[in-house]
């Protein structure tokens, strides 16, 4: 890494904000914009409004939190751009759109969507905004282009708070996996270029998201529970926990990808199956796609096991578990943007309460969280031409 580089770098930063200036109606807002996301990607200890005014030498918070409930401009249409980018960018044929939840633990009842609600990073319910993200990954790198905020039925049925917080008058409850299915049908109306949806189990048990992605023939790889409905030839019902037990394997020891300790390697199994009262695609089969622990392991009490998951494959007819099991890898990358979002870009640090304030802060750092990866991969192919010309 040279000077001549993070000056690159960072003129390629003021373009890519400046060149979102049409976003705005009024010269302020747009300064204003440009350098809280150069805010946000800086070495601030606290990125709520204080620490990153701070940071941009600005007397008080003021600029940055009328950008973010005051100004006027559209979160959704920066969304859109911080798409266009990462695929711009990103993409590639083999890519994978990843859908999961990441949360928010806030204090108080205020705060738009925050209810009692499972987290996952306590692994217990916390009070907390649940926030289903989609992530875009390819070889090159991976990125966020998507969020949406869920509101429990707790918020949806109590309009008189969901006004007071700024919700849309048309908002109406929406499940998890259903807001999902609302972020992959824009997907599909960009015409971004992708190969794969992955999601874990929260989802893949959801027989409406599944539905969607049969009839809009969507190659997915998705987690399941055990008890996931199938049924045999005969039509008799049967479950994943069946089909472990009574079914002779052929086990192959494969890569789910690099981790920070090297590869993740485990023993994975697929076995053609039939989902009950859900039919694939034309040309397209499901797959029950096993991945078992290398290792048995040991419980206080009880016998020593394997560490089993299932995954739910749709797929084009002859896919090789080789490609499945690349895919069922790639789920990891939105846990990695998840936690490059909170804990370097303070994607949960924010001191709003209301809807549009929330969209604006998320989206903002999502662009953020963009231009790091849209600038490595950069850097990836800037390495690569330099050790071969050929390769350029």
């Amino acid at each position: 890494m040279t000077v001549q580089d993070i000056a690159g770098w960072d003129a390629d930063l003021q373009a890519l904000t400046e060149g979102l200036g049409w976003m705005f109606n009024r010269p302020e807002p747009k300064v204003t914009f440009g350098l809280m996301v150069r805010a946000l990607l800086a070495d601030v200890p606290k990125k709520n409004s204080w620490g990153l005014a701070e940071h941009a030498g600005l007397a008080t918070p003021r600029p940055f939190e009328h950008l973010l409930d005051g100004a006027v401009w559209d979160a959704d249409t920066l969304r859109d751009q911080v798409r266009d980018y990462v695929v711009a960018g990103l993409g590639s044929a083999d890519a994978a759109v990843i859908a999961d939840d990441t949360q928010a633990i806030k204090k108080g009842d205020r705060s738009v969507g925050v209810a009692p609600q499972h987290c996952g990073l306590t692994g217990q319910t916390e009070n907390c905004q649940v926030m289903p993200m989609l992530t875009y990954a390819t070889g090159a790198g991976h990125a966020f282009i998507d969020r949406e905020l869920y509101l429990p039925a707790s918020w949806t049925s109590d309009p008189d708070r969901c006004r007071t917080a700024g919700v849309p008058a048309d908002r109406e409850f929406a499940t998890k996996p259903q807001l999902v299915q609302q972020m992959l049908a824009r997907v599909l109306a960009a015409n971004v270029v992708f190969g794969w949806f992955a999601a874990d189990a929260g989802y893949g048990r959801d027989p409406g998201l599944r539905a969607f992605c049969h009839d809009h023939a969507i190659t997915y790889v998705m987690a399941v529970p055990v008890d996931l409905p199938l049924v045999d030839a005969r039509g008799q019902a049967l479950c994943c926990k069946d089909i472990l037990r009574d079914r002779v394997h052929r086990w192959e020891r494969r890569s789910a990808g690099a981790g920070s300790k090297g590869h993740r390697l485990y023993d994975w199994a697929m076995h053609a199956v039939t989902v009950k009262e859900q039919p694939p695609a034309v040309g397209y089969g499901h797959t029950l796609l096993i991945r078992r622990s290398k290792d048995m392991r040991k419980h206080k009490g009880r016998p020593a096991s394997y560490d089993i998951e299932y995954f739910l494959v749709h797929a084009p007819v002859a896919t090789t578990l080789a490609a499945m099991v690349r895919a069922a890898g790639l789920r990891w990358k939105i846990e990695e943007d998840n936690k490059t979002g909170k804990d370097q870009l303070g994607m949960d640090a924010y001191q709003v309460r209301k809807w549009v304030p929330w969209h604006r802060h998320v989206t903002m750092c999502m662009l953020a969280q963009a231009f790091l990866a849209v600038t490595r991969a950069g850097r990836g192919k800037e390495a690569a031409c330099g050790e071969s010309e050929t390769a350029c």
